[in-house]
């Protein structure tokens, strides 16, 4: 992974989910202590503070469940131009937050590797696969759509800013899958979108899947975003989410998947997303969300302390 600067956003996004808490997400991961994980293991961390969403205009849907689509909309629009201009700048990472979150991370980020030349691929972590459209949403909850709409399905146009590098479907992987609604799984099934559901995972293994999705991203020379959803890991080690399902990845699976993304070289960004700490124990969760970035970024299992998530870098 490039030595660029790690640019972080808060992201308090909360009208995406059903329930609230999400929007102190960004205060318990600055409070997990991200940065100074990240400037330990010799990052220069940009701190730009909390998105702010533009001013939301009127709009209203046919589908009556939808909720807080002016909202969604207009964090959409924030966010879509946070992750594209730090994407040029530095390794940008989405402290949220609801999920909905990634519906401008992603559709920014395209647009970037575009102006790069440059293939885009996402990893989305999660139990969910969010592929649900404006029309097929039932809970009415747009945490639930930001894969659909930046993939570029259908239904989104007049009411989300227009998509112009839509995430190419076969460019995207979903691992620990196991939660999808009857509409999201007739729509995967005419997509591209690769599906690991945790069935799969437990047939063979976190390792191989991974391997062959980086192997694809690395014989393109592609930039690869990754989507770290709290409910992709069992809520028996991390309880902080609204969305909790249970069978989720175990601690090391979560951790050696990190491990792997840092070795490949391939990640130029991150969301880590549902965190909500109203709902956790002491912090446990954000701090396992932490240890995980950390991973991510370059920390090795040898470095890990004895019975702790925190990690003081020795002296050079």
């Amino acid at each position: 992974m490039m030595q660029k600067p790690c640019i972080l956003f808060g992201v308090p996004v909360q009208d995406g989910a059903g329930r609230m808490g999400c929007d102190m997400g960004p205060s318990a991961f600055r409070t997990a202590g991200l940065i100074t994980e990240l400037s330990g293991l010799g990052y220069n961390v940009e701190d730009r503070g909390n998105i702010v969403p533009t001013p939301p205009r009127e709009l209203s849907h046919p589908n009556s469940a939808i909720r807080a689509l002016p909202e969604i909309v207009a964090w959409t629009e924030a966010i879509a131009e946070a992750a594209y201009r730090a994407s040029g700048e530095g390794i940008p990472i989405f402290m949220g937050g609801d999920h909905s979150l990634s519906a401008g991370s992603m559709t920014g980020l395209a647009r970037r590797a575009a102006t790069e030349g440059r293939e885009f691929f996402v990893l989305w972590l999660d139990s969910h696969p969010d592929f649900h459209t404006l029309e097929t949403t039932t809970s009415g909850n747009l945490h639930g759509v930001p894969m659909a709409y930046a993939t570029g399905r259908d239904g989104f146009s007049g009411y989300f800013p227009n998509v112009d590098v839509p995430v190419k479907p076969e460019n995207v992987c979903m691992m620990g899958i196991r939660s999808v609604d009857p509409a999201e799984r007739t729509a995967l099934a005419t997509t591209g979108v690769t599906v690991h559901d945790m069935r799969s995972i437990d047939e063979n293994g976190v390792g191989p899947l991974l391997d062959g999705f980086l192997k694809r991203v690395a014989a393109v020379d592609g930039i690869l975003h990754v989507s770290l959803d709290v409910d992709f890991l069992d809520p028996g080690i991390a309880p902080g989410v609204g969305t909790s399902v249970p069978g989720g990845a175990t601690f090391r699976e979560a951790h050696l998947i990190m491990e792997m993304l840092h070795d490949s070289g391939l990640v130029r960004s991150l969301d880590l997303v549902e965190l909500n700490p109203f709902l956790d124990e002491r912090g446990r969760t954000a701090l396992l969300m932490v240890d995980l970035a950390s991973s991510l970024m370059g920390r090795r299992v040898l470095d890990r302390p004895t019975q702790s998530y925190r990690h003081t870098p020795k002296a050079p």
